[in-house]
């Protein structure tokens, strides 16, 4: 049993040094991985980036993320991914990692995603270029991410996670007014998993939606902005059969 740790949208700025490394330190008793589910500064400046490398630099369990629609907004992306990477972050976008977690190979896919909402309610590669591209870009997202996950399907995992910040399902945006579901996530992202495969899908994104959902395939799917579930992280329980109870072990926010 692999114990994932998982937070996102935890919007760190100059002002949040130190916040969450309390509870961070405490993740070598109760988890073997934790999972940034985007939304890690405010602004997506460098100096915000380096609040957040300083929070995760040197913990005792290896750490995994992804980007979200916040830290793009400075137009500094990719100088966000490399104050990351700098302190070890495996920061992906399309791509996976695969992890030796006391001998059991896991492997996390992961991709920011994007919006365009679900199955009958969902916009599509059709009229304008502007709409052709907003939907042709969720799409490459998705891809990316089935690629990713394809791929670790080959290295034998014993467990598979796909790690976004957009929101594959609806079901875990109820509290989100309906007006801006198609902002909150596709379900293109969702189809991915189903067809390639995954033990647990991990979100954030949406503050005032609900933790717990599922793809139409069976996958457990949580929503961990941490508006969402009010603490530093929550834990999860994860097996090869995709067993995902509730959240346990999880450390307070401290805000």
């Amino acid at each position: 049993m692999i114990r994932v740790a998982a937070v996102g949208d935890i919007h760190l700025g100059p002002d949040s040094a130190g916040l969450l490394r309390p509870a961070f330190d405490t993740l070598g008793d109760c988890a073997d991985v934790l999972l940034l589910a985007g939304d890690l500064t405010r602004h997506g400046t460098v100096a915000e980036a380096r609040v957040v490398a300083a929070e995760v630099a040197g913990l005792a369990v290896p750490v995994v993320a992804v980007l979200g629609n916040h830290d793009y907004q400075s137009d500094q992306q990719d100088a966000v991914t490399q104050e990351l990477r700098a302190t070890g972050v495996h920061v992906l976008e399309g791509d996976a990692v695969l992890l030796d977690l006391g001998g059991s190979k896991v492997g996390v896919a992961g991709t920011k995603g994007f919006c365009g909402g679900f199955a009958g309610r969902s916009g599509s590669e059709f009229g304008e270029p502007e709409m052709k591209a907003f939907i042709r870009y969720t799409r490459r997202c998705a891809q990316g991410l089935g690629r990713a996950l394809r791929e670790l399907r080959t290295e034998g995992c014993a467990v598979r996670i796909a790690l976004t910040h957009f929101a594959p399902v609806p079901d875990t945006l109820a509290g989100e007014p309906r007006e801006i579901y198609p902002f909150l996530g596709s379900y293109l992202l969702a189809e991915a998993m189903d067809e390639q495969g995954a033990d647990l899908a991990v979100h954030g994104h949406a503050h005032l939606g609900t933790e717990h959902g599922m793809t139409a395939g069976g996958i457990r799917v949580r929503n961990v902005a941490m508006p969402v579930i009010d603490r530093a992280f929550a834990v999860y329980h994860v097996t090869a059969d995709g067993h995902a109870p509730a959240p346990t072990g999880s450390a307070p926010s401290g805000r």
